[in-house]
Protein backbone atom coordinates (compact mmCIF):
# COMPACT_ATOMS: atom_id res chain seq x y z
CA UNK A 1 0.00 0.00 0.00
CA UNK A 2 1.58 3.36 -1.42
CA UNK A 3 0.73 6.50 1.29
CA UNK A 4 1.80 10.11 0.45
CA UNK A 5 1.84 12.34 3.42
CA UNK A 6 -0.52 15.39 3.43
CA UNK A 7 0.83 18.83 3.28
CA UNK A 8 0.24 20.74 6.46
CA UNK A 9 -2.71 23.00 5.39
CA UNK A 10 -4.38 19.26 4.35
CA UNK A 11 -4.03 18.06 8.03
CA UNK A 12 -7.11 18.80 10.22
CA UNK A 13 -6.64 20.60 13.00
CA UNK A 14 -5.67 18.77 16.44
CA UNK A 15 -3.71 15.92 13.70
CA UNK A 16 -6.68 13.63 14.11
CA UNK A 17 -6.33 10.60 12.01
CA UNK A 18 -9.43 10.65 10.01
CA UNK A 19 -8.85 7.44 7.30
CA UNK A 20 -9.95 4.25 9.15
CA UNK A 21 -7.62 1.51 9.45
CA UNK A 22 -4.42 3.46 8.88
CA UNK A 23 -3.20 3.15 12.32
CA UNK A 24 -0.44 0.95 10.70
CA UNK A 25 0.41 3.34 8.15
CA UNK A 26 0.24 6.42 10.89
CA UNK A 27 3.62 6.15 12.79
CA UNK A 28 2.17 8.03 15.73
CA UNK A 29 5.19 7.76 18.02
CA UNK A 30 7.01 10.76 16.87
CA UNK A 31 4.01 12.86 18.47
CA UNK A 32 4.71 11.27 21.98
CA UNK A 33 5.79 13.39 24.89
CA UNK A 34 5.59 10.60 27.38
CA UNK A 35 6.72 7.31 27.35
CA UNK A 36 6.09 4.38 29.20
CA UNK A 37 8.45 2.17 30.64
CA UNK A 38 7.77 -1.41 32.01
CA UNK A 39 8.89 -2.72 35.32
CA UNK A 40 9.32 -6.22 34.39
CA UNK A 41 9.76 -7.01 38.21
CA UNK A 42 6.21 -6.09 38.63
CA UNK A 43 4.36 -6.91 35.10
CA UNK A 44 2.15 -10.19 35.71
CA UNK A 45 1.98 -10.19 31.88
CA UNK A 46 -2.04 -9.82 32.70
CA UNK A 47 -2.70 -8.49 29.27
CA UNK A 48 -4.47 -5.51 30.52
CA UNK A 49 -2.45 -2.99 28.74
CA UNK A 50 -2.82 -4.20 25.44
CA UNK A 51 -7.01 -5.14 25.73
CA UNK A 52 -7.08 -0.96 26.45
CA UNK A 53 -4.11 0.21 24.26
CA UNK A 54 -5.61 2.35 21.32
CA UNK A 55 -3.09 2.25 19.20
CA UNK A 56 -2.05 -1.91 19.34
CA UNK A 57 1.48 -0.93 19.93
CA UNK A 58 2.14 -3.75 22.64
CA UNK A 59 2.93 -6.79 21.23
CA UNK A 60 1.91 -10.10 22.69
CA UNK A 61 1.42 -13.89 22.83
CA UNK A 62 -1.67 -15.28 24.30
CA UNK A 63 0.88 -15.47 27.86
CA UNK A 64 3.00 -12.72 27.55
CA UNK A 65 3.80 -9.15 27.04
CA UNK A 66 6.74 -7.84 25.30
CA UNK A 67 8.29 -3.93 25.09
CA UNK A 68 6.02 -1.40 23.44
CA UNK A 69 6.58 -0.58 19.67
CA UNK A 70 7.53 2.91 19.97
CA UNK A 71 6.95 3.40 15.99
CA UNK A 72 3.10 3.37 17.21
CA UNK A 73 2.58 4.67 20.60
CA UNK A 74 1.98 8.29 21.17
CA UNK A 75 1.94 7.97 25.15
CA UNK A 76 -1.54 8.43 25.81
CA UNK A 77 -0.52 7.10 29.11
CA UNK A 78 -3.68 4.87 29.15
CA UNK A 79 -1.76 1.16 29.89
CA UNK A 80 -0.24 3.09 32.50
CA UNK A 81 -3.67 4.06 34.09
CA UNK A 82 -4.92 0.85 33.76
CA UNK A 83 -2.72 -1.43 34.66
CA UNK A 84 -3.29 -3.10 38.04
CA UNK A 85 -0.02 -3.77 39.45
CA UNK A 86 1.85 -0.15 38.38
CA UNK A 87 3.96 -2.11 35.79
CA UNK A 88 3.90 0.77 33.66
CA UNK A 89 5.47 4.46 34.68
CA UNK A 90 4.74 7.09 32.25
CA UNK A 91 8.70 9.07 31.79
CA UNK A 92 8.92 12.53 29.81
CA UNK A 93 10.58 11.36 26.45
CA UNK A 94 12.59 14.00 26.76
CA UNK A 95 14.31 12.44 29.80
CA UNK A 96 14.93 8.96 27.79
CA UNK A 97 16.27 11.11 25.09
CA UNK A 98 18.98 12.87 26.97
CA UNK A 99 19.81 9.67 28.89
CA UNK A 100 20.34 7.62 25.69
CA UNK A 101 22.48 10.64 23.99
CA UNK A 102 24.82 10.21 27.64
CA UNK A 103 25.22 6.66 27.06
CA UNK A 104 26.52 7.33 23.68
CA UNK A 105 28.97 9.19 24.56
Amino acid sequence: MSYQLKPWHEIPIGSIVTEAGSSKINHTGSWRMLRPVLNTDKCTHCLICWIFCPDNSIPVTPQERFETDFEYCKGCGICATECPYDALEMVPEMEIKLKELEELG
